[in-house]
């Protein structure tokens, strides 16, 4: 790998660890060419650059340092980074001066300016150098901050289409609609008008949900469950008492944002492999309560569960599971959330299936677009 890039492709700013190294190396041998310039200038002999090089070798050892503090307060409160900043390029700075005046004196033993003296002046030079890198190292961060939060919005927008268009295809699929039309179709025959009357309204109205919906809506976990039950209302009047829908979410949580209709996979899922294959149809439970300064939504149901050799060892989903579903829900709340959130799947000991997901609460605000530090 090239020092300083200058033969890659890539964006200077693609390898952050290699541009800080290349921008440190870089901006500390150019600070040691000014003080060397200005030292000949002044009719200096070649002897005085072993001052500025003991200089460069310390300030760039220091920084270094800083960096490594700046990096861990870069994501804090403003009052402690900039508080603790400031007191680490105090202690820098005044460690820098110091040295530097020791070097100088050491160097020049029959000068009549004394120590203090050497101090002060040091303290100057040192200072407006450390407070020049350290603008420096905030803004160029500040700046990739920005960039990433915007490249992940505009990610986002891209995954959540693309969600949308997978959702349509892995929920609204020929087999929910032909199931749902063909019941309505029955009732209509049996001339049982009232209850078919009802599905297709219902039908209609899940159907306008989804294609109305911006791909990057947010929505409240009430409006999400007042979706599930819209959606289970429908296949409940083709399962009857073999869908057995539960619901236990904490009034405090109601106002939490989530991506839109990101638990429905979940819900068709449990009805596609616990409650069709059994003839007793099952159980599915959707809860939602405060963990901490989380949201934890818990979807289970009392499926079959997973035999060893129905489940991928490296996802641990059913092999026969397009996971398209639970992939759209992985990515989507990535995309959302960043790291701070948690998806959970496994299967149950004694049979069924369990799907826990945690993020931050948020209520009625806009999602953190998650960002990593740099």
């Amino acid at each position: 790998m090239p020092l300083f890039g200058l033969s890659s492709p890539e964006p200077f700013f693609d390898n952050k660890v290699r541009a800080f190294w290349n921008l440190q190396i870089l901006g500390w041998l150019g600070w040691l060419g000014l003080r060397g310039v200005s030292g000949f200038a002044n009719g200096q002999s070649l002897t005085f650059l072993v001052q500025p090089i003991v200089s460069a070798i310390t300030g760039f050892s220091l920084t270094l340092i800083l960096a490594v503090c700046y990096r861990t307060l870069i994501n804090r409160r403003p009052l402690v980074m900039w508080g603790v900043s400031l007191a680490l390029a105090g202690i820098a700075t005044a460690l820098w001066a110091f040295i530097d005046a020791w070097v100088a004196q050491i160097l020049n033993p029959a000068s009549e300016t004394g120590f203090t003296s050497l101090l002060l002046g040091a303290v100057y030079i040192d200072a407006s150098s450390i407070a020049a890198w350290s603008a420096l190292y905030f803004a160029i961060n500040y700046f990739l901050q920005l960039e990433e939060q915007n490249d992940r919005v505009l990610r986002l927008e891209a995954q959540a289409a693309s969600a949308q268009l997978a959702m349509l295809r892995y929920q609204l699929n020929p087999h929910f609609l032909f199931n749902t039309l063909n019941s309505i179709s029955t009732l209509v025959l049996l001339k049982q008008s009232e209850p078919a009357n009802a599905m297709l309204s219902r039908l209609s109205a899940f159907l306008r949900y989804t294609l109305a919906n911006e791909p990057t809506a947010q929505v409240t976990l009430a409006q999400e469950i007042e979706t599930l039950k819209l959606y289970l209302d429908i296949e409940k009047m083709r399962f009857e008492d073999r869908l057995r829908p539960h619901f236990a979410i904490d009034p405090a949580v109601a106002r939490a944002r989530l991506p839109s209709l990101l638990l429905q996979p979940l819900i068709e899922n449990a009805i596609k492999y616990a409650v069709t294959p059994q003839e007793d149809g099952a159980d599915i439970t959707i809860s939602a309560q405060l963990a901490g300064q989380n949201v934890r939504i818990t979807v289970s149901d009392t499926g079959s569960g997973l035999s060893g050799e129905r489940t991928d060892p490296t996802t641990g989903f059913a092999t026969e599971s397009t996971g398209v579903g639970l992939a759209n829900i992985r990515d989507r709340l990535a995309q959302a959330f960043g790291d701070q959130h948690r998806f959970d799947a496994q299967a149950g000991a004694e049979g069924g299936f369990t799907v826990v997901i945690e993020f931050p609460f948020q209520p009625d605000g806009h999602m953190t677009i998650g960002t990593e530090r740099t």
